[in-house]
């Protein structure tokens, strides 16, 4: 049986029984179970809070793991950006120095490679660390579009190399004839005393004096384009070197090349003779630079001393007739 209470009434100054009516009864019912709920949910935050369970657990650690990732990741590619640019630094400043090509621009090293919305619609709303991931992706992206361009200067650069290389193998730069101790060469570029004229004329080459069937020598890589009689020059070959250099051998006796043939620098092309306006068996060599005619002299550097040069240069100084004429 329930218990009856009573209250002190001021006004009787007696003790009231106390009447409870539904309404009081229903407002105590909801404000315990109010009450009850807000302990409830306190302790369940409490409890996944600090006492998380062993997936939970499992699932924090596995996230921290992934973080942990995506740094290091991250720095890595920062390390490799590093190295990146020192070799973008080595190819503007070095290697396109040596072959006298322009820097690539930073517009195009450094394209751009779009905003972080294209980023953010590969990942779910909301996702935790998805700055980190996009950040990653725009790294790894800007990587790429740099390695791209860098694979492909180099590219560029190694068909400079075998450009510069076979420009180097293409200029004439030794002698035509074998004159080791320079007993051999006899007259110089520049005004001389023709040899059957008689007057002083300009002597587009220089002559070296041999007995005949002496060999003779492309001094540079080139394609044969003329081995034929050629007037004053009697029977002659020329070659086109390219790079805008020709070389051209006169008053021969013989040919062991022919026109069109391709050939290396030292092959054997001819033979020293005595044709076309000559007063004695001797080659006349010249060579040709962008349809000029030039001191060979000036191309003698692969095959002489600097002493042998000075010596050279002596003998072209001095005014000696030249050995025929054109």
């Amino acid at each position: 049986m329930a218990k009856i209470k009573y209250y002190y009434d001021t006004e009787t100054c007696k003790y009231e029984e106390l009447k409870r009516t539904t309404s009081d009864i229903f407002i105590n019912v909801a404000g315990f179970a109010i009450l009850s709920l807000f302990f409830s949910f306190l302790l369940f935050h409490i409890a996944r809070t600090y006492f998380p369970s062993p997936s939970e657990l499992a699932l924090k650690e596995e996230n921290e793991q992934l973080l942990l990732k995506y740094k290091l990741l991250s720095k890595q590619m920062d390390d490799v950006s590093e190295v990146l640019q020192t070799l973008q630094e080595r190819d503007d400043k070095m290697y396109r120095l040596i072959f006298e090509a322009e820097p690539i621009a930073d517009e195009i090293r450094k394209g751009g490679v779009g905003g972080a919305q294209k980023y953010r619609d590969m990942l779910d709303a909301g996702l935790k660390h998805g700055d980190l991931i996009i950040n990653s992706f725009k790294k790894l992206d800007r990587l790429k579009r740099q390695m791209y361009v860098q694979s492909k200067s180099y590219d560029e650069i190694v068909k400079m190399h075998a450009e510069k290389e076979r420009r180097l193998a293409s200029i004439p730069a030794i002698r035509p004839v074998a004159d080791n101790d320079l007993t051999m060469f006899i007259s110089g570029f520049g005004m001389r005393m023709h040899p059957i004229y008689k007057v002083r004329k300009f002597h587009s080459g220089c002559d070296f004096s041999a007995p005949a069937g002496t060999p003779v020598y492309a001094t540079g890589d080139g394609v044969v384009r003329m081995a034929d009689y050629d007037g004053g020059y009697g029977k002659c070959i020329e070659i086109d070197h390219g790079f805008g250099f020709a070389t051209k051998y006169a008053h021969l006796s013989a040919y062991t090349v022919k026109v069109g043939q391709k050939v290396k620098r030292g092959q054997m092309i001819g033979r020293v003779g005595n044709t076309g306006t000559s007063v004695s068996s001797h080659l006349h060599y010249e060579v040709i630079k962008n349809g000029q005619k030039v001191n060979p002299i000036g191309y003698f550097f692969n095959d002489l001393s600097p002493e042998q040069y000075t010596k050279m240069l002596q003998i072209a100084a001095q005014d000696r007739p030249s050995l025929g004429g054109n």
